[in-house]
C-alpha cells in the first residue's frame, strides 16, 4: 500500500533541472534507495521530502495528506545527515532530546525515550559523553537515534555512512537494516554506493539527469538493467557490440563478430545494432582448446575473495571476475577461451545503450 506519494516531482535552479518530473510511490515500512552519481538530483529530491527545499512543481502526499508547503518540524519526518549534525556542546542524551523538547514532549517521557533508543543503537550508558569522545560510528548510531527518538512517520537518510572506514561501513549496513525492519519505518536512502544500496534496500531507485531510469528490487535492477547506464552504475559490465540476425518467442540471436549469442527474452527487430551485456562473474575461463571464444589474459589482480582479469579477444577487452577459491587463475600471457551462458546476456539497441 502506498504511503509517501511524489507526484511529477520538479526542482529547476534558472535553467538547470535538478529534478525533472519526478513520481515515485513509497511502500508502507519500505526501505528505499535513491541511487545515482553526484548531480543526479537524489539529494535535492530528498530535500524537498524533508521540506528543506521547496519544488518548483508538483506534490508531496504522506498517507493521502498534502504536505508539499508544510514547514520540514510540521512533516513528521527524521533525517540523518551525512555529517551527523551533532551538537558538540550537548551530551548524547541531549542530542537525542532535543528535537523532543522541542516538540514539548515531558521531562519523564523524554528521558524514558532517550534510554530506549539509546539501548535500541546500542549505546546504552553512553547518554552523559560528548560527541568527541565517541568513534565515528557510535557518532553516526546517535545521529540516527536523534532521528528515530521523534517516532517520525519516515526516516530519511543523506549518505550517513560516507565518512566511516569500509569495514565499520558493512557492519553499519547490517545494524541499520535489522534496526528498520525491527521499527517498520518507512526508510529512503540517499546514496552513490551501489553495495550499500543493493545490501540494505527493498527497493533501489537509480537515477540520472534528474530523472528515475530503473526503479526495481535489488537482484531484478541487477540482473535486468533497463539502460546502457544502470547496467554500468550498478556494478561492473561488458558491453559487447553485435547485430540482431534473427527473433523468435523466446529470444534473439545476435551477431557478435564470429560468435552467434542467443539472449533470451529479448525481442529486437532483425538487423538492429544492440549492445550485449554481460557481468564479469558471468564469464568463465577454459583451456584454449574449449571451444569458447579464444583470447589472451593481458592483466590480473588479485582482490582477496575474487580475482579480477582482463582479457583480449576478437570481441575486445573484456573483463572477467572469479572467486578465489585458493587456487591462482590463469596466469598473463595465457591463452584461454571465454565461455559464457546465454541464460546471463542482456541487450540493449544502440538507442538505449546511449540513452
Amino acid at each position: 500500500m502506498t504511503f509517501l506519494t511524489l507526484d511529477s516531482l520538479a526542482k529547476a535552479y534558472g535553467g538547470f533541472h535538478a529534478v525533472e518530473n519526478l513520481s515515485l510511490e513509497v511502500r508502507r515500512g519500505e526501505f528505499l534507495s535513491l541511487l545515482g552519481p553526484s548531480g543526479c538530483g537524489k539529494t535535492t529530491t530528498l530535500q524537498m521530502i524533508a521540506g528543506f527545499v521547496e519544488p518548483t512543481h508538483g506534490g508531496i502526499l504522506l498517507e493521502g495528506r498534502d504536505i508539499t508547503a508544510l514547514r520540514p518540524e510540521k512533516r513528521g519526518m527524521g533525517v540523518v545527515f551525512q555529517s551527523y549534525a551533532l551538537f558538540p556542546h550537548m551530551t548524547v542524551a541531549a542530542n537525542i532530546g532535543f528535537g523532543l523538547e522541542m516538540r514539548g514532549v515531558a521531562c519523564a517521557e523524554r528521558r524514558r525515550r532517550i534510554d530506549e533508543t539509546l539501548e535500541l543503537v546500542r549505546l546504552g550508558g553512553l547518554g552523559k559523553r560528548y560527541p568527541r569522545e565517541l568513534s565515528g560510528g557510535q557518532r553516526q548510531r546517535v545521529a540516527i537515534a536523534r532521528a528515530l527518538a521523534i517516532r517520525p512517520e519516515v526516516l530519511l537518510l543523506d549518505e550517513p555512512m560516507s565518512n566511516l572506514d569500509a569495514k565499520l561501513r558493512e557492519d553499519m549496513h547490517i545494524e541499520l537494516r535489522a534496526i528498520q525492519r525491527h521499527l517498520g519505518i518507512t526508510t529512503i536512502l540517499v546514496t552513490h554506493d551501489q553495495v550499500e544500496a543493493m545490501t540494505m534496500s527493498d527497493r533501489i531507485a537509480v537515477m540520472h539527469g534528474g530523472r528515475i531510469v530503473q526503479l526495481a528490487a535489488p537482484l531484478e535492477a541487477y540482473e535486468r538493467p533497463q539502460s546502457a547506464f544502470a547496467s554500468g552504475f550498478l556494478g561492473k559490465t561488458n558491453a559487447i557490440r553485435g547485430v540482431v540476425e534473427k527473433t523468435n518467442p523466446r529470444c534473439c540471436e545476435v551477431r557478435l563478430g564470429a560468435t552467434l549469442a542467443h539472449v533470451p527474452h529479448e525481442g529486437r527487430e532483425v538487423g538492429k545494432e544492440v549492445h550485449v551485456y554481460v557481468r564479469p562473474e558471468k564469464i568463465r575461463l577454459a583451456p584454449a582448446n574449449a571451444g569458447g571464444i579464444p583470447a589472451t589474459v593481458q592483466t590480473r589482480l588479485f582482490l582477496g575473495n575474487h580475482w579480477m582479469l582482463e582479457v583480449q579477444s576478437a570481441l575486445g577487452l573484456l573483463r572477467v571476475s572469479q572467486p578465489n577459491h585458493g587456487a591462482s587463475p590463469p596466469e598473463e600471457g595465457s591463452a584461454v577461451s571465454v565461455l559464457w551462458s546465454d541464460d546471463d546476456l542482456r541487450v540493449l539497441t544502440a538507442e538505449q545503450h546511449h540513452g
